[in-house]
């Protein structure tokens, strides 16, 4: 493939979105093409702010941070305003959205592929209420407006046809991780039996995990966890905790790195009510750590075969019972955990991801050629 440019726009950088476009950027200039960023410049911390440093003199069309707020409003103008100038600014071959909001930016390119990453987003919403039908009609709108689609799963891209419409080119490319990740995280002498990291949002089901942990309290069983991550609703969690006499058996160490995180508990919980590939099972189950997780989005796809180990999502009965049996079953437990291991070795690669993503873009560019 000939050199192109290529300029990132999204909103938040952080979480698994940001992981995602890092990856994605540092890959494609690797092989030689030119890159840019457009993002958020109220959000992402100190963290985020040393990583785009140190990336920012390899980006050849260059970083910018403006405003973008999560809700939809006046200041959209401004944003889109100063997205349409970098676009005019790079004249990229394409612009790629990240995100919904990043996405609707993306798509006032002229004379450049258009392509968009929901990335969960929009897709989580449904019509049966005023929000839903605003993002969904949105995106319906959008859609003539989109060269092509870049889903991190099947499910994700079946999601998308039936909310959304039928787009122009559509393309599965998995998410996937580095080979040093799959260097294996020693647990630390205080580790708990359970780990939960991610932002800390009723999506993630974070509530059902403390439910699960009550139940299994109540049935003799005390284990322990650990609740990495932050956001709004931490306070309602710690409450919940509370209110559950779990104080004693719960931590809240704040948001961290994946990795350092893993050594803080002993089996990975994630109990999303809706998810798209998510990058922690990855990222776990890559160092060997084990896995529970519910039945949504892309996660039967991460497992294969061992997908019917999923729970259910939104039943804090079935995630303790799925609780239970794995800690009580040790051996069978490190089994799936090498298991899922070696799929993820072979299937969810960080090369694999870039270039499955490269080979979309040169589809679109040809459709594009062929009028």
């Amino acid at each position: 493939m000939a050199p192109l440019s290529i300029l990132h726009v999204l909103r938040t950088p952080v979480g698994g979105l940001f992981r995602h476009v890092l990856d994605l950027t540092r890959g494609q200039i690797a092989r030689g093409h030119s890159v840019g960023m457009v993002m958020d410049a109220d959000s992402g911390g100190p963290q985020v702010d040393a990583e785009l440093k140190q990336l920012e003199p390899s980006l050849a069309l260059g970083l910018s941070r403006h405003s973008m707020r999560r809700a939809p409003g006046l200041a959209d103008l401004v944003a889109l305003t100063h997205v349409m100038r970098r676009i005019g600014k790079t004249h990229p071959d394409v612009v790629h959205g990240h995100g919904a909001k990043g996405g609707a930016y993306a798509r006032v390119a002229w004379n450049a592929i258009r392509a968009y990453s929901p990335h969960g987003g929009s897709l989580h919403y449904n019509r049966d209420g005023l929000v839903g039908r605003f993002y969904l009609g949105t995106e319906r709108l959008l859609l003539p407006r989109t060269d092509l689609i870049v889903v991190e799963s099947a499910y994700s891209g079946e999601i998308y046809h039936r909310k959304i419409g039928v787009p122009r080119l559509a393309r599965v490319v998995h998410n996937g991780v580095a080979p040093g990740e799959f260097a294996a995280v020693p647990e630390a002498p205080d580790a708990t039996d359970l780990l939960f990291i991610g932002e800390l949002r009723h999506l993630k089901g974070v509530d059902l995990l403390i439910d699960a942990i009550a139940r299994l309290h109540g049935s003799g069983r005390p284990v322990t966890a650990t609740i990495v991550g932050d956001g709004a609703e931490r306070p309602a969690f710690e409450r919940q905790v509370a209110t559950l006499g779990l104080a004693d058996a719960t931590r809240f160490p704040g948001a961290m790195p994946a990795r350092q995180a893993f050594a803080r508990g002993r089996v990975l919980v994630v109990p999303s009510r809706a998810e798209g590939l998510p990058y922690v099972i990855l990222e776990a189950g890559a160092a060997g750590k084990p896995v529970i997780a519910t039945r949504v989005g892309g996660n039967a796809e991460i497992l294969g075969t061992d997908a019917g180990r999923l729970v259910p999502p939104d039943d804090a009965g079935a995630l303790a019972s799925a609780i239970a049996s794995t800690l009580e079953r040790p051996d069978e437990t490190k089994r799936a955990a090498e298991t899922l291991r070696d799929r993820i070795a072979q299937a969810f690669t960080v090369d694999g991801m870039v270039d499955g993503v490269l080979a979309a873009y040169g589809e679109a560019l040809a459709a594009r050629r062929r009028g």
